[in-house]
């Protein structure tokens, strides 16, 4: 099956309430590749790469956020899947 690719902006109350570590459990549970990180505007930045059905539940996890946190809107981009991400990982 063809892999699916997206990058995620994530907005709102996004940092310092444990986002990164949330997105990186979720990402993990769905066997999902890539990064997540901060970003100095305050808001978030994910690439995920995966089944489609598994980057589909990531995304709905993400837009919903842990219980601390409030995710007020999330861009999404479609990109084009690759081989450069083997695990999933926070950077900073």
């Amino acid at each position: 099956m063809a892999m699916k690719r997206l990058y995620i902006k994530v907005f709102g109350i996004v940092q310092g309430v444990g986002f990164r570590f949330f997105v990186l459990h979720k990402a993990r549970e769905l066997n999902i590749a890539g990064f997540v990180r901060n970003l100095a505007d305050g808001s978030v930045e994910i690439d995920a790469v995966g089944e489609p059905d598994d980057v589909e539940k990531f995304l709905i996890r993400v837009r919903k956020g842990p219980p601390i946190g409030n995710v007020s809107r999330i861009e999404v981009s479609p990109l084009e899947p690759g081989n450069e991400y083997l695990d999933f990982e926070i950077r900073f």
